[in-house]
């Protein structure tokens, strides 16, 4: 059986990190727009959809340091669906567990370093 996604997009809030240990091991989140665009009645409709993505490790770690707001992804990982009781209410989220990044386009602008055309592949390994 395969479990594959595959995602190009934009960065939606710059990515959370949280430290899982002492050992440099932690998780990032970020959400990421996919949006698709037709012609009805020769108006142009467009459709965003909202995935809630999240990595572990090294790649983390990454994301934490290059990731901004708006950039534009590619991720490939797998569909991962959790849930929870809140309030004796049972809660579900779908999430992106992100194992290879590309960041595609340009680089936003900021103080860290100047590059002009950007484009690394990292990967969880």
């Amino acid at each position: 059986m395969i479990n594959k996604t595959i995602l190009v997009g934009n960065v939606g809030n710059d990515p959370t990190y949280k430290s899982l240990d002492d050992q440099g091991n932690g998780v990032i989140n970020f959400s990421l727009a996919t949006s698709e665009s037709w012609t009805k009645n020769g108006e142009k409709q467009t459709s965003t959809e909202w995935h809630n993505c999240k990595a572990f490790g090294k790649l983390a770690l990454i994301i934490n340091d290059w990731v901004k707001k708006g950039q534009l992804l590619y991720v490939e990982g797998k569909i991962k669906t959790r849930s929870w009781d809140q309030d004796g209410t049972k809660k579900y989220m779908t999430e992106i567990i992100v194992d290879q990044m590309q960041m595609l386009g340009k680089k936003p602008s900021e103080d860290k370093q100047e590059l002009n055309d950007f484009d690394k592949e990292f990967d969880a390994t």
